[in-house]
């Protein structure tokens, strides 16, 4: 072959790389490994179980049972005059969703650490499958909370008017996959140097929770701390998705837009964050 010839190569590892170069083109070109990956994890979750998928129904409707007894009975906390079981499954449908991307996402280098070791991919498929996979859970779930909705709409004196704004859905949707997806990037490159954050995120999304109008509505938190609390880029975001399907409550448009920019933000740091920890991250980990 002439020293001349010039070869068109798929992917060039090269030792040096800039930390703002996401290699986005190799993340298209292996889509198949995503999706493959996506199956992978959405049958490996339910496998040898007993109830098999059903337990994406069963998680939210155990959930919103208990806090609808315990929040709304117990406790007295107010829904904005929304019935207590579509109140409480609004909040957990869009935050169980945040949650699932952030946990997994946050020890994707632990966990595929010998993958990770004998061969090339682009490492940015690792967390977005999870990204996708926790996203059909979603859809199933939703599915499910439509039906709920339904059969309040057509009972007598219930206090549910969806309007426009449910249409913001797929942005809350996007926006809290940024979240998630940011935020778990930035924790997993951490662990590869501070293990300890394994076992504070385990309590610390729970205590986050709290922290996000999930249980309750913002305008019932006392005002000393609404402001803390609006401060929180998933408040804006699980307030449109309630204000949007159950119509109670009230659209926080500064909130809304300072959780766009906040989570477009936080979500390219752990871009940056991941690619440049990736590159020597089994050394460490």
């Amino acid at each position: 072959m002439s020293a001349n010839t010039t070869q068109d190569w798929d992917i060039e590892l090269k030792p040096q790389d800039s930390v703002f170069n996401l290699h986005l083109k190799d993340v298209w070109n292996y889509r198949d490994l995503l999706w493959l990956l996506v199956r992978r994890d959405f049958v490996s979750f339910y496998k040898q179980t007993i109830f098999g998928p059903l337990w994406i129904f069963i998680q939210p409707i155990f959930t919103t049972i208990i806090f609808t007894v315990i929040f709304g009975r117990l406790a007295g906390i107010s829904t904005s005059g929304a019935p207590g079981p579509l109140f409480y499954m609004s909040g957990t449908l869009a935050w169980n969703y945040f949650a699932d991307c952030l946990n997994k996402t946050s020890t994707v280098f632990r966990d595929n650490a010998s993958i990770f070791g004998k061969v090339y991919f682009p490492r940015l498929i690792m967390p977005l499958s999870i990204v996708f996979s926790n996203l059909v859970r979603f859809s199933v779930q939703l599915v499910l909370f439509l039906l709920f909705l339904t059969y309040y709409l057509f009972q007598p004196n219930v206090n549910v008017h969806p309007n426009l704004f449910v249409l913001l859905l797929p942005v809350v949707i996007i926006l809290m996959a940024f979240l998630g997806l940011g935020l778990g990037l930035i924790i997993t490159a951490m662990t590869t140097k501070y293990r300890d954050l394994v076992f504070l995120i385990t309590f610390g999304v729970q205590l986050l929770m709290y922290a996000t109008p999930v249980i309750y509505p913002l305008s019932a938190a006392p005002v000393k701390y609404r402001n803390l609390i609006s401060l929180n880029p998933l408040s804006g975001l699980v307030e449109t998705v309630r204000y949007g399907f159950l119509g109670t409550g009230q659209f926080y448009a500064g909130a809304f837009a300072y959780s766009v920019v906040a989570s477009l933000v936080i979500f390219m740091l752990g871009l940056v964050v991941f690619n440049r920890v990736e590159k020597n991250f089994v050394d460490t980990v």
